[in-house]
């Protein structure tokens, strides 16, 4: 039987539970429940991780330029040859390969959920039981303990020192303390104390209902890649607008043409102006991710959440659950002041049966030290992350009238006791050692009462020693490796916190801060953050402070933790990172939960980060590339009064070749580079010049060739020349986009490669795409302004490197 369940089931409070339960309400009957089921009354809000399959359907499909694209898809049907279609179809596979990544991502995301999914703790029928949070009921009676979120609104109806943290609803840091019928709002959390809570309004009446439907969702906005790939989109329409206005006008009213192949080659000109592709790649990279990190257990409950992990440089971790396990043991009991070993093993078993909800600690004390018989806790005071101990006032057996009466408090030496204190320099000694240390000390007033712990007379020291993770070692290698710096912030003591980290091999773990020696001002705070690595004796409060003094020198801040006092930090971290086995409070504020509870899934999450963000900026510079050279090839067109040079099957070819196919692998590459900021400026400054050098090496050739070729073939031999140029201008853009070179990249450029020139040399492919090279002599021009256009590329992009780094 656990020790919540036997001092629940202890009505008398004899034997140490607390003070006597005299009428402990059973909450609803079965009945009672069934009739509340049957009028609706259920909190039957679906905790949806992920979008609608109607949602991601309608959101890949009916998009800005699906619907441009597929306007001149259907007009194409009409006035050309299939070939000059091949948009359409290619538009048509990209959407239903988008569609098929989010449907897996979703049911990835779904499966997790539920994994992860908090189950309060109702009583019914005298029974206390775990169930979802949608077969709550109205009028249920919930349990409550230290971290328990609450998931719907209510009243209380029992408290046991009940501490109710409501920051984040109200914005209030402090706790407030919870009586018998006061009101309870869903969305807050338990940071001391029990109790139990009637719920009064239960679905979609609860506030805490709407906030976790709203924020679970499957999102890809609200990142400064969305955003920024956004921004470009709408540059690109306005810059569209006016550009495929001018070309329509100049290929229908200006140019004496065959009516079809002007529609054809005015629709060629728009097509590649689209960087169709970049939306729908970003969607399958985030899709792609959320499924690989999914199969490591690791529930992304903000999807741009990957994406800000990529970006952090300084990672905040919590030491206890996060670098050591959640269990400890009682290594040794030192008893001080003479006190009688015996005894004081007794004082710590009724202490420990005395909290209904014990943390860490105090289950180690539970487990070394059995309850002794006869004691009655008259008072307890539930351990306090703000305050540092816990305690309990005793009745000490001896009959009908009890016992003596005495009153104990447990915690931080360094709290406890003052300054000078022999006991001190003995509990640094063992804190070198990486032991954590409690004290035992026995007070003459209430345990909450004020003046309590400056009262308390020294009576032993306990012993703990925490269970180191096994993977935190490599972890924190990695971080270091990948230019992250490890912060570790915790509660306990600083030196023991510090021998903690030696052991795991941070650097600058030998250089420790006890957290009450910080300055108060963000900006000095900051200083010592920057050039510190271990913190101890952190309150909840600080731990938000120093998150906040982090991010106001420019940092990316990451925060992991699983305890109620990691919340406020979490919450105003970049990125909140919490443990499968944390209390709900923090799983429901984190972006990323860790369900295995594996500190080592923590590199795979920045890999997976730095691998999207990274690869997404690297191929934005190929589509957009694309557009810029098809604008300023439309606008050429428009003022020097030609005839577009393309049809929609070459640049449907050349997109494919140079664009489409290699983008899908590139975008899937591994890359360990740490994401930077400003993605429009980055991609940008590569895609001007590129697309500059692109287009003016391709309207060279193709008013070269103008004059060189005669005949009524001639725009064919033309376009075949100038499609040639465009080609190799793409495919050096390709070349280096792929940088740095590995055996699979070379292989893919040289693939691309290969795909044209057979092309170019097998009769029925020169037919279908209507290209055909004529004589020796333009296409090795066009060859030669293509070197050319290669040269002044690596050039412009080696000035950019220069003049505008990254």
């Amino acid at each position: 039987m656990t020790q919540r369940a036997k001092i629940d089931t202890d009505s008398s409070g004899a034997a140490g539970g607390g003070p006597p339960v005299e009428h402990r309400p059973a909450g609803l009957t079965s009945a009672e429940v069934a009739e509340r089921v049957a009028r609706g009354e259920v909190n039957d809000v679906p905790v949806r991780s992920s979008r609608s399959a109607v949602d991601i359907v309608r959101a890949n499909v009916f998009t800005r330029f699906n619907a441009i694209i597929g306007v001149l898809w259907v007009i194409m049907l009409f006035v050309a040859p299939i070939q000059d279609s091949l948009f359409g179809f290619v538009i048509v596979a990209n959407t239903g390969i988008g569609i098929i990544q989010e449907l897996r991502a979703k049911k990835t995301l779904d499966g997790l959920a539920v994994i992860g999914e908090a189950r309060p703790t109702v009583r019914r029928d005298g029974t206390a039981a775990e169930l979802s949070t949608s077969e709550i009921v109205l009028g249920d009676l919930i349990e409550l303990g230290p971290g328990d979120k609450v998931v719907v609104d209510g009243v209380v109806a029992e408290a046991d020192s009940l501490e109710v943290d409501e920051s984040l609803l109200t914005g209030e840091a402090d706790p407030v303390v919870k009586k018998p019928g006061d009101p309870m709002m869903s969305g807050s959390f338990v940071v001391a104390g029990g109790g139990a809570f009637t719920a009064t309004k239960v679905g979609r009446e609860a506030y805490a209902a709407q906030l976790a439907e709203e924020a679970s969702r499957f999102t890809l906005v609200h990142s400064e890649l969305r955003s920024g790939i956004s921004t470009i989109l709408k540059y690109v329409t306005w810059m569209m607008i006016p550009t495929a206005t001018g070309l329509i006008i100049s290929q229908l009213v200006v140019k004496d043409t065959d009516l079809k192949d002007s529609i054809a080659r005015t629709v060629g000109g728009i097509v590649p102006m689209i960087p169709e592709g970049l939306v729908l790649l970003t969607s399958v990279a985030f899709a792609i991710g959320v499924v690989r990190l999914g199969r490591k257990q690791c529930l992304v409950q903000e999807l741009p959440a990957i994406e800000g992990l990529a970006r952090v440089d300084v990672v905040c971790l919590d030491k206890t659950g996060t670098l050591t396990e959640g269990g400890m043991d009682v290594t040794e009991l030192r008893p001080l002041n003479g006190s009688d070993e015996a005894y004081v093993r007794k004082v710590l078993g009724a202490l420990g049966a005395s909290d209904p909800h014990p943390n860490a600690s105090l289950q180690a004390i539970i487990e070394a030290c059995p309850e002794p018989d006869g004691w009655r806790c008259a008072e307890a005071l539930p351990f306090s992350s703000a305050r540092k101990y816990s305690g309990a006032t005793f009745e000490e057996g001896g009959g009908e009238d009890g016992g003596p009466e005495s009153s104990w408090l447990l915690g931080a030496p360094d709290v406890l006791l003052e300054a000078g204190d022999p006991a001190l320099a003995e509990t640094d000694h063992l804190n070198e050692q990486g032991l954590r240390v409690l004290l035992l000390a026995r007070t003459d007033r209430a345990p909450g009462a004020p003046g309590a712990a400056e009262a308390a007379r020294p009576a032993a020291l306990v012993v703990l020693e925490q269970r180191l993770r096994p993977d935190a070692s490599d972890t924190l290698a990695y971080f270091t490796d990948q230019n992250v710096a490890a912060k570790v912030i915790s509660g306990d003591n600083a030196v023991s916190v510090g021998a903690v980290a030696g052991k795991l091999d941070l650097p600058g773990a030998e250089h420790t801060v006890d957290a009450r020696t910080l300055p108060e001002d963000r900006e000095k705070m900051a200083e010592v953050l920057e050039e510190n690595a271990v913190f101890g004796r952190v309150t909840p409060q600080q731990k938000r402070d120093m998150v906040a003094a982090l991010q106001s020198k420019g940092h990316t801040v990451a925060m992991t933790g699983d305890g109620v006092n990691d919340v406020l930090a979490l919450k105003d971290a970049d990125i909140g990172v919490s443990m499968g086995s944390g209390s709900e409070a923090t799983r429901a504020v984190a972006q990323i939960v860790l369900l295995n509870n594996s500190f080592a899934t923590l590199p795979s999450v920045v890999a997976e980060g730095r691998r999207v963000i990274g690869n997404i900026t690297r191929v934005a510079t190929l589509f957009l590339t694309k557009t810029v050279y098809s604008v300023l090839l439309a606008v050429l067109v428009v003022c020097s009064q030609v005839e577009y040079p393309f049809l929609p099957r070459h640049l449907t070819l050349l997109s494919t070749l140079t664009i489409g196919v290699p983008a899908f692998f590139l975008a899937l590459a591994p890359n360990k580079e740490r994401a930077k900021p400003h993605f429009v400026r980055r991609v940008m400054r590569y895609a001007i010049p590129g697309g500059v050098v692109a287009a003016a090496a391709t309207f060279t050739t193709y008013l070269l060739a103008r004059h060189h070729y005669s005949g009524a073939d001639a725009l064919g031999a033309e376009t075949s020349a100038a499609t040639l140029t465009l080609f190799l201008v793409s495919l050096w853009v390709l070349a280096i986009i792929a940088r740095p070179y590995t055996w699979w990249r070379l292989a893919l450029v040289a693939t691309m490669a290969g795909a044209f020139l057979l092309v170019l040399v097998v009769p029925w492919l020169q037919d279908f795409f209507a290209l055909k090279l004529v004589g020796t002599t333009m296409p090795w021009a066009a060859v030669a302004i293509a070197a050319t256009g290669a040269a002044l590329l690596e050039l412009a992009w080696r000035w950019v490197d220069r003049r505008f780094p990254a």
